[in-house]
């Protein structure tokens, strides 16, 4: 076993935690207040090769391990979920799924633009009945020998009105269930795709959340992806590369909160002393680091064994399911160490338990992750 980042890791992981610091911090609680899209930042992060990361240089991407794409995550998360969010689903989701399972002109025309960072991607699974269950689509892909016609309602979609490519998942042969879905590309400002007003949320409120509509929307043929009725499978597989982006920026928002939770108790003094010193506080950010620790190694591991191509839904889902708890656990705490000015946009750390709490939600549940775990160990 070896613990250690290589240099050019080591080198990409202070890559990103500059950016955070110089260009993500100074902005965040007026982005988080007015729910504004940090597109400056994107704009830089796509052209630092951050929004390709794991994409092959063929495709203008930065041919960089998983590895490297959880340091980022974890460091960008630090201080901006909303930011961190666009780079997992235009590289976990978006850029993966098409690498992986696209056909070469799709690559060519809709990988290499989202790999450079030129274009923004999204993912879109969820329905108003379609959430954990992703069987039951309700929105429909009707083949009309050139093209399909797509007609429904896609919820919570990341980048929804910012994205210019659109992966979107639709049943199109009902009698065969989850054999009979198909992913399909398309493209903002196909005619009959419309953007719905952007959510109101708890957190990453800075993140472009969107309902999506399509009425008619005529799809070419070469736009699905894979053969007919592949779509749910593509699906299921893009999700799983997902859940370890997710899994890191759970980490990355656990440990913002405990290294501003860790420089105040330093800081603050009670009783004549810096609270830190307290038994009470000293304890609880000795649980707290060691809680990261370990969801840190759940996440690596999850990351390495993609990068070995070994199986890794087992490691994905356990990674997320015990970041994504560490990271409430650990940002309530943060806010207790704080006192009532935790309570205060200023310090930061109230935002960080809002936004960690959509990383026991999206792509996947916690009861969901459950269920995959349990598979594998009974399987």
């Amino acid at each position: 076993m070896h613990f250690e980042l290589s240099e050019e890791q080591l080198m990409i992981q202070q890559a990103a935690r500059d950016f955070a610091n110089q260009e993500l911090k100074p902005g965040v609680i007026e982005r988080d207040e007015h729910q504004k899209f940090p597109a400056e930042q994107v704009k830089k992060l796509g052209e630092l090769g951050f929004l390709g990361m794991m994409v092959s240089e063929k495709y203008n991407g930065s041919g960089l391990d998983a590895i490297s794409y959880v340091l980022v995550m974890e460091e960008l998360s630090k201080i901006d979920a909303s930011a961190s969010v666009v780079v997992s689903v235009n590289n976990s989701l978006v850029c993966y799924g098409l690498e992986a399972y696209g056909s070469e002109a799709q690559k060519e025309k809709y990988l290499k633009p989202l790999a450079a960072g030129e274009k923004i991607g999204a993912f879109c699974l969820s329905e108003p009945e379609a959430g954990s269950d992703a069987t039951s689509q309700q929105t429909t892909a009707e083949d009309k020998g050139d093209y399909y016609l797509l007609n429904g309602t896609k919820n919570w979609i990341t980048n929804g009105s910012t994205a210019s490519t659109y992966l979107v998942i639709a049943q199109t042969h009902p009698a065969l269930r989850h054999k009979g879905i198909n992913a399909f590309i398309v493209e903002k400002g196909m005619e009959g795709f419309t953007i719905g007003p952007k959510e109101n949320k708890l957190g990453i409120r800075g993140s472009d959340t969107h309902s999506l509509m399509f009425n008619d929307v005529k799809i070419p043929k070469e736009n699905r992806i894979g053969e007919d009725g592949f779509g749910f499978k593509f699906a299921m597989k893009t999700l799983e590369g997902g859940r370890i982006g997710i899994a890191a920026q759970a980490l990355g928002i656990a440990q913002g909160a405990f290294e501003l939770a860790t420089q105040y108790a330093k800081e603050r003094k009670s009783f004549g002393k810096p609270i830190a010193e307290h038994q009470a506080i000293a304890f609880k950010l000795a649980d707290m680091a060691t809680q990261i620790e370990a969801a840190r190694l759940l996440v690596y591991k999850a990351a390495w064994l993609k990068d070995q191509d070994l199986p890794y839904t087992q490691a994905g889902s356990m990674a997320k399911l015990f970041a994504s708890k560490v990271a409430m656990d650990v940002t309530i705490e943060a806010i207790q160490v704080h006192g009532g000015y935790g309570f205060v946009k200023e310090y930061h750390v109230e935002r960080l338990m809002r936004d960690a709490k959509i990383t026991q939600i999206y792509e996947g549940t916690s009861e969901i992750q459950k269920m995959v775990i349990s598979r594998e160990i009974i399987r």
